[in-house]
């Protein structure tokens, strides 16, 4: 980063810092930052601030909130003896663009992955069976990312939830609307064939 300023050089590095972003980039942003007007730069600052300092996690599932719970589980027209399981907020997000949801969630915030050091302790999973065990669930759908530590926090999960009475199911995994079979991996093809259903 030779021949930037060091003002222009800490922000580059800072830049750089955020996931899926370079050096290039960075100092492309940064370039970006330059040109926009004192005002503009204010508000993405104030911006970043304020989601530090006013988002937390909903003291129900562990979605990001502004307040104690998130919208979801302060919804009164939810179903909440239908809970999904995700691993990160913005899976949640994508199911709630589908508009085919109307039960609640709960948010893991990583999956199972002994070499990285996430172990159970590391999840909301014992809040997990304690919500189960407090309300009334009568089905909890798994929707875990389809890798080896999503299919493993998955599998475990089952086991446990299927211990306290409780259905468990697990989201279609496969080929997208539109998608083409000469395309798709062996592992996609395997859980076409796995998951399918009676027409």
């Amino acid at each position: 980063m030779t021949g930037y300023a060091l003002p222009i050089k800490r922000l580059i590095k800072e830049l750089s810092r955020l996931p899926g972003i370079g050096e290039k980039t960075a100092a492309r942003l940064a370039a970006h930052l330059l040109r926009v007007s004192g005002e503009e730069a204010r508000r993405l600052a104030e911006s970043i601030l304020e989601v530090k300092q006013k988002i937390r996690l909903c003291s129900v599932c562990f979605n990001l909130a502004e307040g104690e719970i998130c919208e979801i589980c302060a919804d009164t027209g939810r179903n909440r003896e239908l809970v999904c399981i995700v691993e990160e907020p913005d899976s949640l997000i994508a199911l709630e663009e589908s508009g085919e949801y109307r039960g609640v969630y709960h948010v893991l915030h990583g999956a199972l992955s002994p070499l990285d050091g996430i172990g159970p302790e590391q999840l909301p999973i014992r809040e997990l069976l304690v919500r189960i065990a407090a309300h009334p669930v009568a089905e909890v759908i798994m929707a875990t990312n389809p890798s080896v530590a999503g299919e493993t926090t998955a599998l475990m999960l089952s086991k446990l939830i299927k211990e306290r009475g409780v259905k468990v199911s697990r989201i279609a995994l496969g080929i997208p609307v539109g998608g083409d079979l000469k395309y798709a991996d062996r592992m996609t093809l395997a859980k076409c064939l796995e998951f399918r259903r009676g027409v």
